[in-house]
């Protein structure tokens, strides 16, 4: 007897997903992941309210910036959801009236967690890389920690690597300086 071949996880398996789980399909699976805890949430909060005024709205900064939390995005047949995500307005001038968006972004940012380290540092990256997506950030409040991948031909290499209460300028936000500890902070 043959054994079925495994069904790919589809966009209506993410619809059907519990509401206390954020659902991706990563290379043809269905990944649920628990919604972020407190200090994963702290942070990538903290984050958006330091890079929205100066490159979303362009207060102290250059603006030019789409930035939103949690977006859904459709990849090929890959749907991720990073805690962060970023679109240069030349590529994307106005955000469409949709459940989610299909051009990758030029900016993406994972805050890491126990359940989701390995998840956003292999698979997501991956696709992230795949798509051309510019820099990744990956901010691991356990650890106080940011890591600013570039993209570097098919993959990434570290461009920056900072902790604790330092202050620095990451690209592809480096007209701001960043003090690492407003996204630690209780």
């Amino acid at each position: 007897m043959v054994e079925p071949a495994n069904k790919r996880a589809s966009y209506e398996d993410v619809l059907n997903a519990p509401d206390h789980m954020i659902a991706q399909v990563i290379d043809g699976e269905l990944v649920l992941l628990p919604r972020p805890a407190i200090l994963h949430a702290l942070a990538a909060s903290a984050l958006s309210e330091e890079l929205g005024p100066p490159f979303k709205r362009g207060r102290g900064g250059p603006g030019g910036w789409l930035l939103l939390y949690e977006p859904e995005i459709h990849l090929a047949d890959d749907i991720l959801v990073p805690d962060l995500g970023g679109w240069r307005r030349e590529r994307m001038p106005e955000a469409p009236d949709a459940p989610f968006l299909t051009l990758s972004p030029d900016w993406v940012c994972e805050v890491l967690s126990p359940s989701t380290a390995g998840v956003d540092r292999v698979r997501k990256a991956r696709i992230f890389a795949r798509e051309r997506v510019q820099h990744v950030w990956l901010v691991d409040p356990a650890e106080k920690l940011l890591e600013v991948w570039r993209l570097d031909g098919s993959g990434y290499r570290v461009a920056l690597t900072a902790a604790s209460d330092e202050k620095v300028r990451a690209e592809p936000f480096e007209a701001i300086e960043l003090d690492l500890a407003v996204l630690w902070a209780r």
